[in-house]
């Protein structure tokens, strides 16, 4: 079975995506206990399982000629634009003065980061046999001592996820889609629910970013800090397996959506951004239940219409320009190809009409 053509596949991508417009979004709202909680619980499990989902879909990835531009086309090309873009937007829109513009991403841009990094990693992970054990060491010792720069922190903090999509296959993930499986999921995402209630009695929302080193989260005593983070690593794990195991395995509008993920993840935050600068966050503060229900609906709302084909098919031009232009010139050469196979044969059938004419006058 290939992962790419998976509807599994990409209902979890879609799912997940929006998932995390709606997360973005929660940005927005005031402060408070049931929010927090909201936030909480889906920072424990949605980022890990979008991480999951990346290194299943790189396991492919080579260090040839060709994946190396297809790496450099649709992912430091696109974090290049974007990263310029939304700097932009957020200085002469939104008045904020940034720094560090490229040596330390934006907002969202983080992913495309990581996402250069861990693809190039893997033709080291993908046939190591303890590729996971060392991730997971990687992740724990990355904590002490992974800075801001290119969001290494989180490249490296994150890396268990993705190397556990590597190394999945279709025959171990169908153990998911079982009965047995979907019902441990349900009871998994209800511990995780309970346990978000209390989130800072074992580790504040900042550790769910996986981007802070434990120094800088006030964590003095390593060990304590290291079993913070495998704790983190765990329940992030559990939360990821339990959304796969629930996610539908039907294909329909909404898995085509699922092709366009990376056109919902790169434009999403110029609207989210520009509720912020519009003042929302102000109405929200006076309206905490209805500006919940409206922040939660508009995200999942924005996340269709980005990945809806007719828009996200004009969008996919300016997030792989060098793809449209391959593309294009591509079929100019095969069009001047065919022009040039056919008028020989158009030439030759004007010869032939020509000549029975002339006979004819005779």
């Amino acid at each position: 079975m290939s992962a790419a053509r998976d509807p599994w596949f990409d209902n979890a991508k879609m799912a997940l995506v929006t998932l995390v417009v709606v997360g973005h979004s929660w940005v927005l709202l005031p402060d408070n206990a049931v929010t927090e909680h909201f936030y909480d619980f889906l920072y424990a499990w949605h980022v890990p399982a979008f991480v999951f989902v990346t290194g299943y879909l790189s396991q492919r990835f080579a260090w040839t000629r060709l994946r190396m531009w297809q790496l450099f086309r649709t992912v430091v090309v696109p974090y290049l634009l974007f990263e310029s873009a939304i700097a932009l937007f957020r200085i002469y829109v939104g008045g904020e003065e940034l720094a560090d513009l490229f040596q330390d991403p934006h907002w969202p841009m983080w992913y495309l980061s990581a996402l250069f990094f861990w693809r190039l990693l893997t033709p080291l992970f993908r046939p190591m046999p303890a590729g996971l054990v060392v991730a997971v060491a990687v992740s724990l010792i990355a904590g002490m001592y992974a800075g801001d720069t290119l969001d290494i922190a989180r490249v490296l903090g994150l890396l268990p996820f993705f190397v556990m999509g590597l190394k999945a296959t279709p025959e171990r993930l169908e153990l998911l889609r079982k009965r047995p499986a979907q019902v441990a999921a349900v009871a998994v995402l209800v511990g995780i629910w309970i346990a978000t209630t209390w989130t800072d009695g074992w580790a504040s929302t900042e550790w769910l970013y996986y981007r802070s080193r434990y120094d800088e989260m006030g964590y003095a005593d390593d060990l304590h800090a290291l079993l913070t983070r495998s704790l983190v690593l765990a329940v992030g794990c559990l939360g990821a397996w339990a959304f796969f195991a629930l996610v539908p395995r039907v294909h329909g509008w909404f898995t085509r959506m699922g092709a366009y993920t990376l056109v919902v993840y790169l434009f999403h935050g110029f609207f989210v951004k520009g509720a912020d600068y519009a003042g929302f966050d102000d109405w929200a503060d006076g309206h905490a239940v209805l500006s919940f229900g409206i922040t939660t609906v508009a995200a999942v709302a924005l996340a269709l219409l980005l990945a809806w084909t007719p828009l996200a098919g004009r969008l996919t031009e300016l997030v792989d320009p060098l793809g449209y232009a391959e593309r294009h010139v591509k079929r100019a050469v095969d069009l001047a190809a065919a022009k040039d196979q056919v008028q020989p044969e158009v030439q030759a059938e004007l010869d032939l009409a020509t000549d029975r004419e002339s006979a004819s006058a005779r």
